[in-house]
């Protein structure tokens, strides 16, 4: 049997060594972070998450897409906050298509799961990587400070952000790597379910207070509750480094989202203890290193949430690997690994591209007429042209 290992339990590791596993590979998955299950996992900075078309392919790929659409809540436009309190919806398609929202930690544990009903999948919390010999495939992991080294045919890094296997090579020739903080981060505000349980604000659309430089967003949770996500500049009269103390935060909102100071009974003690966070991009070339390594999800192209495409990218990351093994073979891993960052490094300078893009569109031109007249008319075109309109 083929061993495999996967470095990180997230969303893309936990997928794809769920997918190995199928594939008759024992997969041995190694987290950083403590077992999501036992403790609050990612609390105050999660930011909740959409499945597009590209991760309902991933999930079907897998066969659980069933399990999957248990935990999601359809959205099928947007609904505008402009600064009155007033309200406008836009739906996303003539044909009624949606997307869907999912929370990230319940999304996760659910991965996680499905994932250890495999006898031949084990994952092991509290280990960091902290060496990589791509020659031997053996990695080795700092548990509670003791060494712990494994080896196998195939190395999958999907340990985010700060990828200590990317990070392993980097220290190789010729391996390209930038990063770049942008001008804005995000803090999460949660808008719970009213007291008799019922939704606050309508379900069925993602909702937005667009304010230009910022805006605040709500995504709807299983529970009725939303989770609500203000991005924002770091400077400013009203940039997050000037909004320190609850009290900060609440002029913030009376000033420029009123309407959703009632839907948030404790603003104050949420602004003051949910940490502000940055966003990062990140690329790189190659996704993979020798013939046995290689890197998927935010490890190889993290970027801003504002295209709904991050996890869905990483997903579509992991779904393609696998697609590559089942066309080629493990026999012939050199082949999946230079066929995998030919296809896979375009579509993550791509996707990190259009989620710049569209923090635009989400943050200035959803509250502009001219833009909603545009949105309008494409409907129109849509309705009465949808051969040649999509």
């Amino acid at each position: 049997m083929k061993k495999a290992i996967v470095v990180g339990a997230g969303l893309a590791g936990s997928y794809i060594a769920y997918t190995l596993g199928q594939k008759g590979y024992a997969v041995q998955v190694f987290e950083k972070r403590s077992d999501p299950r036992k403790s609050v996992y990612g609390s105050g900075r999660s930011i909740n998450l959409v499945v597009s078309d590209r991760g309902w392919t991933a999930f079907k790929y897998a066969g659980i897409e069933a399990e999957i659409r248990k935990i999601t809540v359809p959205a099928y436009g947007r609904q505008i906050h402009d600064l009155e309190g007033n309200q406008s919806y836009f739906p996303y398609s003539i044909e009624g298509k949606a997307i869907h929202s999912i929370s990230r930690s319940e999304l996760n544990q659910t991965l996680v799961e499905l994932a250890e009903e495999n006898p031949a999948i084990s994952v092991q919390f509290e280990h960091f990587c902290t060496h990589i010999d791509f020659e031997l495939g053996e990695v080795t992991f700092d548990h509670k400070g003791d060494s712990v080294r494994e080896r196998a045919d195939l190395i999958i890094g999907a340990d985010g952000t700060g990828s200590a296997v990317r990070g392993a090579m980097m220290k190789q020739p010729r391996f390209n790597f930038t990063q770049e903080y942008i001008d804005s981060g995000y803090k999460e505000v949660h808008i719970p379910a009213a007291t008799d349980g019922s939704p606050q604000l309508n379900l069925d659309a993602l909702h937005i207070w667009p304010r230009r430089e910022f805006m605040l967003m709500g995504l709807a949770n299983t529970d009725n509750g939303f989770t609500g996500t203000v991005f924002a500049p770091f400077t400013g009269a009203y940039g997050l480094d000037q909004l320190k103390t609850g009290k900060d935060g609440l002029r913030y909102f009376e000033k420029y989202f009123k309407n959703a100071i009632p839907l948030i009974p404790n603003l104050e003690e949420q602004w003051e203890n949910n940490p502000t966070s940055a966003l990062a991009i990140i690329r790189c070339k190659p996704y993979h290193w020798g013939t046995k390594t290689a890197l998927i999800g935010d490890a190889a192209h993290a970027t801003v949430p504002f295209y709904g495409e991050g996890m869905n990218g990483s997903l579509e990351d992991a779904r393609v690997f696998c697609e590559l093994l089942d066309e080629w073979g493990h026999e012939n891993l050199p082949t999946v690994m230079e066929r995998y960052t030919e296809l896979r490094v375009p579509a993550g300078n791509a996707l990190v591209d259009l989620s710049l893009r569209n923090f635009i569109e989400m943050r200035d031109l959803v509250a502009d007429p001219e833009f909603q007249l545009r949105k309008r008319i494409e409907q129109k075109v849509q309705k009465n042209h949808p051969d040649k309109w999509t």
